[in-house]
């Protein structure tokens, strides 16, 4: 071999050493934005709990304070990585204010004429507390009389329960403010799918990969996920139309929606009084994703462009620093133009060109091994592939056009992967000869290919140690080349498991956290149907019914087919049983904090019918594993 674990090749030290005299290294602005307007902090923004177990804490990315980076990390990414570790509490214009680096998010605070407002909310309570502690050490004790959600994912509205108590909302001492369909998106996206993307996450956050050269150094928006847990206020007013203009507290603030955009629920914000545009998610200093590799729906490109055209020429000529929900601002009207004009034209050419070279008939991974941007943005730091990348946009944009179907016939019905990879080492000579070969490619530096060939011969010989321990270090060299931190995360995670295999199985049911509370009924019962176990429903009809006496609501949940399908009644009483209680009650049976015999027993649960089905229902939703293989192929579960 040419290298030990966790060192460089020859041949990826070669390839750093070439992108290096590719970068604009003559520009460093950002370094001096990241930087401006800095008040305060705290030691390596370190953030814990009440009872000390640690949250935050920045002392672990101390090797980047190094200059150089080691052959070991991309240098683009390691210069994006030590700008991410920035921290702290700063002046972005008169009133306006961020804090960065205490999570993935920043946290922006708009002081009115009496109060302050906070928008977003970081990704859980602690890191968001600490931050308004911070900057109320050096700004004084404002009332944070409303919270803004700039759109509906969790690294920025889990914190709120850190920022506001729930009753002054419910009281109306604190407004919550979110745009349209804030609530559905915010909760639907973590739920149906939420135990495979969680999962899915794991590799593209690298949270659970250590700290170092050689391990996790950055998670592209910022350095990694806080060690905390999400919590939910429903907003108290909706932005429904395209444009409107609030007065809060004194100060006029202009929204812009711009849903499916980075988000399915997002929003811009423009405070004319500052010259400030806030752009939420949808220009940062990054290329961003289409579809990240945890798994979403894919995002609309060409609405995400259209929309950041419109914010451009409607505020434009009225801006004079643009800021976002992640990274730091662009000063100066001129450059903030700029930024925002070539964000916009980033992810336009990205979505026509991959549309032009479909057309002619270019698969994606074709397009997305060929299409290259325009030198004048390839030039440009924030339209780096830190995050989202050409290749993995490509795939996606064709994805929302034309599905997964390449349109050769030969994939409509090709073998699934195990068989597939036992044909393949059939043909390749067996498992030797593919080993004898392999070697040589990765003494060459073909690390992709080793890998892609390495990944068939592990489906099928999944306890072949040499070729395990091969692709381990073929994928962890691609880790080192990586420019985007998700795909270094992805490549260094599947090299651990091909060494270690997954972690412990965790066997989950729906999320039991401030998200399953706030999951409306019909969200509830759409979860619940996912986790019908198809086998031992098997011959099942019923009807159940569900009288919630909280809310007054009365629901039929109908089982045929082994499929469940519920809908809202006026009176479940027909049903063969119905079951009185409260959402509390039935979320805490599906989270497994009480049995129906001790919700029974403590009056919480009443029955009427057939009240054995109840218990019988109950048994039919599956327990899933939080941590099933991905390198590995996953067992069917019913065999």
């Amino acid at each position: 071999m040419a290298d030990n674990q966790s060192c460089a090749h020859a041949a990826t030290a070669d390839f750093h050493r070439l992108l290096a005299r590719e970068l604009p290294e003559h520009d460093e602005q950002d370094w001096e934005d990241a930087q401006r307007g800095f008040l305060g902090t705290i030691p390596d923004a370190r953030v814990a709990r009440a009872h000390g177990h640690g949250v935050w804490n920045l002392e672990a990315y101390g090797f980047l304070e190094a200059g150089q980076a080691p052959d070991t990390v991309n240098p683009s990414l390691w210069r994006q990585a030590r700008l991410n570790r920035i921290h702290g509490l700063f002046q972005v214009t008169p009133r306006i204010f961020q804090v960065r680096g205490f999570d993935i998010a920043n946290i922006t605070f708009i002081e009115g004429d009496t109060g302050v407002i906070a928008l977003d909310a970081l990704t859980c309570p602690e890191t968001a507390a600490a931050a308004l502690a911070l900057y109320r050490q050096h700004r004084g004790n404002r009332t944070l009389h409303t919270v803004i959600y700039s759109h509906s994912h969790a690294d920025h509205f889990g914190g709120v329960a850190g920022l506001v108590e729930e009753a002054d909302v419910r009281a109306g001492r604190v407004q919550v403010i979110a745009p349209s369909g804030f609530m559905h998106h915010a909760i639907a996206e973590n739920v149906i799918g939420g135990v495979a993307m969680a999962r899915r996450a794991q590799f593209q956050f690298g949270h659970t990969l250590a700290k170092g050269p050689a391990a996790q150094v950055d998670a592209w928006l910022g350095k990694t996920l806080p060690l905390g847990r999400s919590t939910l206020i429903a907003p108290t007013l909706s932005i429904e139309a395209e444009h409107e203009v609030h007065v809060i507290d004194g100060l006029e603030i202009e929204f812009q929606l711009t849903p499916e955009t980075e988000a399915p629920s997002e929003m811009h914000l423009f405070i004319p009084s500052e010259g400030a545009l806030n752009l939420a998610e949808n220009a940062t200093h990054n290329l961003h994703n289409l579809c990240p590799l945890r798994g979403a729906k894919v995002r609309d490109s060409l609405a995400w462009s259209k929309y950041l055209h419109r914010a451009l020429h409607r505020y434009g000529p009225r801006t004079v620093v643009v800021l976002a929900q992640h990274h730091w601002p662009t000063w100066g009207a001129g450059r903030a133009r700029q930024f925002l004009s070539e964000q916009r034209d980033l992810y336009r050419v990205l979505h026509d060109q991959t549309v032009r070279l479909m057309s002619h008939g270019l698969k994606a991974s074709e397009i997305a091994e060929g299409l290259q941007l325009p030198e004048s943005l390839a030039k440009r730091w924030h339209t780096r592939g830190y995050y989202g990348t050409v290749s993995h946009n490509v795939k996606a944009i064709v994805q929302h056009y034309l599905s997964w179907y390449d349109a050769h016939p030969a994939n409509l019905h090709a073998l699934p992967p195990v068989a597939a990879a036992r044909k393949h080492l059939e043909y390749m000579g067996g498992i030797e000869a593919v080993m004898t070969r392999a070697r040589a490619d990765y003494e060459r530096g073909e690390f992709r290919w080793v890998a892609e060939v390495l990944k068939h011969a592990v489906y099928a010989h999944p306890d072949h140690a040499p070729a395990r321990e091969l692709a381990a270090r073929a994928l962890e060299q691609m880790g080192f080349q990586a420019e985007s931190a998700t795909w270094r995360n992805a490549y260094l995670l599947a090299a651990r498991e091909y060494r270690e295999g997954p972690p412990q199985a965790n066997p989950q049911g729906p999320p039991a956290n401030a998200l399953m509370h706030a999951m409306s009924n019909e969200l509830l019962f759409d979860a619940l149907a996912v986790r019908i176990h198809g086998q031992r429903a098997e011959g099942m009809a019923c009807h159940i019914g569900w009288h919630f006496t909280d809310s007054g609501e009365q629901w039929v949940s109908s089982l045929s087919n082994c499929a469940l399908s519920s809908l809202q009644v006026e009176a479940a009483s027909s049903a063969d049983v119905v079951i009185e209680t409260t959402r509390d009650t039935l979320d805490g049976l599906l989270t497994r904090r009480w049995t129906v015999a001790e919700a029974m027993a403590e009056g919480r649960l009443s029955l009427s019918g057939a009240v054995a089905l109840l218990p019988r229902f109950m048994g039919l939703l599956d327990q899933f594993s939080g941590s099933f293989p991905v390198v590995d192929a996953a067992p069917w579960p019913d065999r």
